[in-house]
């Protein structure tokens, strides 16, 4: 199985002391300067998050359009889309169009979302649940239209003044591979079950919103072995994808310590709490000397069952030095549990 890592960026921006990123031009700027240099070391992946109503990434779209016509290699995502404030069609027509400009590089990461800042925020967008139906299946019925648009399914009736044929009107542009590019972002054991069944790949956090008393890295490995048993059980005939997030930050200077230092043993361990009235896992970050988080990580669990590893970075400390970051991980830890760059040679063969 080979080893990816990604970056994901919330996309903060606020004018505070010590910000780079003060104004949202700025966050969307850095957020394609961040893909660019991380292409140039090697890295897999370049992820947004998207929340609305805050000062962070909302709009994906035009990001990762912007994103693909300046980069040529490296996978464009995102983790993940509030299905609850899509229109499914016209989301298919915009991540096609972003698509084909990327040359089909695209990794959508959608779910149901998470607590947000504002209340029943979706239907402020014109998305109120029917009668009998929760925001979650809202989510999911909207996933479900995206899904058979994007699969170049008939949606509108063609008009007869403009057109003898019958057949129902499919959305355009279409890319044709991006239906297996598509990854439902889960919050419990259930929840990958039900992804798998659905054909999705599956994108697993730094939170679950369950838990049983063992290690987050044991419970989410527990909760990937699931989905790929479901997904075996299912009969789909690719091979899917799965990738979990942490929060890695190597010390290997003084900026480093003066950013992070006092802290490294702040996050140290699991946290458990109340997040929408029951329990949750929070998993632990890694802080500190290189060969020490290089160790922890190779250790868990989690990590070694994913394909994708997704590395949170704090995007209101500027692109520089998040290159930074990004570089100390791919020099000093990721090798550690199985990566190599996405730019190395070839093994020549003996």
């Amino acid at each position: 199985m080979k080893k990816r890592i990604g970056f994901l960026s919330f996309g903060h921006y606020q004018p505070v002391v010590g910000s780079r990123s003060r104004t949202a031009q700025d966050a969307l700027l850095q957020s394609i300067e961040l893909a660019e240099a991380a292409e140039e070391l090697g890295i897999d992946g370049a992820y947004v998050r998207v929340h609305h109503f805050a000062r962070q990434l909302a709009s994906p779209f035009p990001l990762l359009a912007a994103m693909g016509a300046r980069t040529k290699t490296i996978e464009l995502g995102t983790a993940v889309i509030d299905m609850r404030y899509e229109n499914p069609l016209y989301m298919a027509e915009d991540a096609a169009a972003a698509d084909l400009i990327s040359g089909e590089r695209l990794q959508l990461g959608m779910s149901r979302g998470s607590p947000e800042t504002a209340l029943r925020g979706s239907e402020s967008f014109g998305y109120v649940p029917a009668e009998g139906q929760t925001d979650a299946d809202l989510a999911r019925q909207h996933t479900a239209i995206f899904r058979a648009a994007i699969a170049g399914a008939g949606v509108a009736r063609p008009n007869p003044q403009m057109s003898r044929s019958q057949v129902p009107l499919a959305i355009e542009p279409q890319s044709p591979s991006l239906g297996e590019r598509i990854w439902w972002g889960s919050g419990t054991r259930a929840t990958a079950v039900w992804a798998a069944e659905q054909g999705m790949n599956l994108q697993s956090s730094t939170l679950l919103t369950e838990d049983t008393g063992v290690p987050f890295d044991e419970l989410q490995a527990e909760q990937i072995e699931l989905y790929r048993s479901a997904w075996a059980t299912a009969g789909h005939l690719r091979e899917p994808r799965v990738s979990v997030s942490r929060s890695v930050i190597p010390i290997t200077t003084d900026l480093d310590r003066r950013y992070f230092g006092a802290g490294a043993r702040d996050d140290a361990e699991d946290q458990v709490g109340y997040l929408d009235g029951g329990l949750a896992r929070f998993g632990k970050s890694y802080t500190g000397e290189p060969d020490v988080i290089a160790a922890a990580l190779a250790a868990d669990a989690a990590v070694q069952a994913a394909d994708t590893v997704l590395l949170t970075v704090p995007n209101q400390l500027g692109v520089e030095y998040n290159a930074h970051l990004l570089e100390s991980i791919a020099l000093h830890v990721a090798p550690a549990f199985g990566w190599t760059p996405a730019n190395a040679p070839a093994p020549v063969a003996a």
